[in-house]
């Protein structure tokens, strides 16, 4: 890349968090969606020792979308390289780096570089392109640097559980019973109302209005990645008050016999801020998991119980 093609440019932010840290929350990508708050899902599509390639969904302007990109670790150097697999007009060519610097034990200098060209090196593409990684950099990088600090000192407001059921039945039934959240009020008696949007196939955004045992409703709404007929991931966008995060999985593992197991797996960050004035006074930490962990789980088995009968209607 000539210096009169293209550009490379860096930007930077202190993190107060180790560098190792923060190398391995970056460096495992199921980290994304909560360091990254327009990341919904990201999975592995190849692996070969420090080289991998990813594809990552993550909303844009009320939208989701999708791409690749190859990766190379060094963690040994604290560095992330990263290449866009495919780019979009105005870009030729995307690529940067990671690079996470030591600063004492709980502090790290962590910079983003990137080098870019436009396509037939057009200059007005080339300048779209320094607006965009600039604004888009300086966006991302507090609350990355939010999210990195959080994920290192909030351990124990983090919660994650997974309930699964055995079906005599097809992964592709189970799948269906999920993907279609728009007939959920017809099929679940906790949901109260849906709102599904699918404009890209396999991308959803679903808005809900579910209820407790206690009587109480919640509405919620979600991005969803819907993968055949194996898993839906999810990040909700829309909170309860007791949570500062929540993304999970709807997983089906069809066995050679013809039985599924049905799993659906949540990860949660208590809002501890939120805890007295959702539970009581004198509820704590402990007092909020026990409590999400009962009601996430008893809406997921309520779910995957009449998922289990309608595919075994089907088998």
């Amino acid at each position: 890349m000539s210096e009169q093609a293209g550009r490379k440019v860096e930007h930077e932010i202190t993190v107060q968090a180790g560098a190792g840290e923060v190398y391995r929350l970056l460096a495992e990508v199921e980290n994304w969606p909560r360091l990254f708050p327009p990341s919904v899902y990201v999975e592995y599509v190849e692996r070969d020792g420090n080289r991998e390639r990813i594809r990552i969904w993550a909303t844009a302007n009320g939208e989701a979308k999708n791409w690749t990109s190859l990766r190379e670790l060094d963690p040994e150097g604290l560095r992330i390289t990263f290449r866009q697999e495919v780019t979009a007009p105005p870009v030729a060519e995307m690529s940067g780096t990671w690079i996470m610097e030591p600063r004492g034990d709980r502090e790290t200098r962590l910079r983003l570089r990137h080098e870019y060209r436009a396509v037939d090196d057009d200059p007005e593409g080339l300048a779209w392109i320094d607006r965009a990684v600039d604004e888009n950099s300086r966006s991302e990088l507090p609350s990355l640097k939010a999210g990195l600090e959080e994920a290192t000192r909030t351990a124990e407001l983090t919660l994650s559980f997974v309930d699964s059921v055995q079906v005599d039945g097809s992964a592709k039934d189970l799948y269906s019973f999920v993907n279609d959240a728009d007939l959920w009020t017809e099929r679940l008696p906790h949901v109260a109302e849906v709102n599904l949007t699918e404009d890209t196939p396999g991308l959803q955004v679903l808005r809900m209005e579910t209820l407790t045992r206690d009587g109480s409703a919640h509405t919620t709404e979600s991005v969803r990645v819907c993968l055949p007929h194996r898993r839906i991931a999810y990040k909700q966008t829309t909170l309860p008050a007791l949570m500062t995060l929540h993304t999970g999985y709807w997983q089906f593992d069809e066995e050679t016999d013809g039985v599924t197991t049905a799993s659906s797996q949540h990860t949660v960050v208590i809002n501890a801020g939120n805890i007295g004035a959702v539970l009581g006074p004198d509820a704590g930490i402990a007092e909020a998991k026990e409590f999400i962990r009962e009601a996430l789980g008893a809406n997921s088995r309520a779910t995957l119980g009449h998922a289990k009968e309608y595919a075994e209607a089907r088998r």
